[in-house]
């Protein structure tokens, strides 16, 4: 599902203009990216968690020069869904769906 499938949706079930519901979808991503951005994490209750990850530093090697590289510590963007959330996933009706 796209983000202009996801504000066509909200508009059907809402009767909320589709403009003022990309204006809405639009801004609560702004706010999470924000957010996270400033190394805040973002919960939502019964949906998940949007939260800044660190990643040590490390060593990696590039095969084809066969040198080795530092990767320094760094933050990672990541989702955590909400235990209720993974349940209603696993319980779902998946019958006639095709995995992408």
């Amino acid at each position: 599902m796209t983000k202009a499938e996801i504000i066509a949706e909200i508009s059907t079930k809402t009767g909320i203009e589709k403009v003022d519901v990309q204006e809405t979808v639009e801004a609560f991503f702004k706010v999470v990216k924000g957010s996270m951005v400033a190394g805040e994490n973002v919960y939502v209750r019964g949906f998940g968690s949007f939260v800044v990850k660190k990643r040590a530093k490390k060593t990696a090697r590039n095969i084809s020069k066969n040198t080795a590289i530092i990767i320094p510590e760094h933050f990672v963007p990541s989702f955590k869904p909400a235990k209720t959330f993974v349940e209603k996933v696993k319980t779902g009706n998946k019958a006639g769906k095709t995995s992408k």
